[in-house]
C-alpha cells in the first residue's frame, strides 16, 4: 500500500532513509550533524509538499518527498528524497513508488520533475534513467559538484 506518510513515523523514516543512503557513500555516511527525524517530519508537515511512503506488512519499506522548488515554475515539482530499504532492492517497491509519484504530480497539474543524485549513487542513476530521467539541460553539473540533475517530463492526464 503506498499512503501520505505521517508526522509519528519520522523516525521510522528517517532510519530507512539512513540505511538506504549508507550503501553509496564510500568512505561511510557523513554526518553532517543534521536531525533527519525532525527533517523528515518537517517534510511531512509542510503544506507545500508531500511525502508518500509505501507500507508493506506493517512496515515502512520505501520513501518519496516532493514539492514545488524554490523560486522554480508553476509546473514543476523537485522530488528531494527517495528511498527504498536496501533488504528490499528489486522487489518492484521503487517502482510502484516512482509511478505513485507520477500519478500524484499529474493530478496536481505538473508537468516537469527535477531532482539531483549523488554522483556515486549509481544505483539510484540506473533506477531513474529506466523511470524515464534525463540529465537537465537547465543545470550541467558543475567539475567539482558531487550531484547529478536529472529531468522527466510529466505526461498530461488523459
Amino acid at each position: 500500500m503506498i499512503r501520505t506518510a505521517l508526522t509519528a513515523e519520522a523516525g521510522t523514516i528517517a532510519a530507512l532513509h539512513h540505511r538506504a543512503r549508507s550503501t553509496y557513500y564510500p568512505d561511510g555516511l557523513p554526518d553532517d550533524g543534521t536531525d533527519w527525524t525532525a527533517a523528515w517530519r518537517g517534510a511531512v508537515e509542510r503544506p507545500d509538499g508531500q511525502v508518500l511512503c509505501v507500507v508493506d506488512r506493517g512496515a515502512i519499506t520505501g520513501v518519496a518527498s516532493f514539492r514545488p522548488p524554490q523560486d522554480g515554475p508553476a509546473d514543476t515539482v523537485k522530488l528531494f528524497q527517495f528511498h527504498v530499504d536496501p533488504d528490499r532492492w528489486r522487489a518492484g517497491i521503487g517502482t510502484a513508488l516512482h509511478a505513485a509519484c507520477v500519478e500524484q504530480w499529474r493530478a496536481d497539474g505538473r508537468r516537469r520533475a527535477v531532482l539531483d543524485v549523488h554522483v556515486d549513487n549509481h544505483r539510484a542513476q540506473a533506477f531513474y534513467a529506466r523511470q524515464g530521467w534525463a540529465p537537465d539541460p537547465a543545470h550541467p553539473p558543475a567539475p567539482d559538484d558531487h550531484h547529478l540533475f536529472l529531468c522527466l517530463p510529466v505526461p498530461a492526464r488523459e
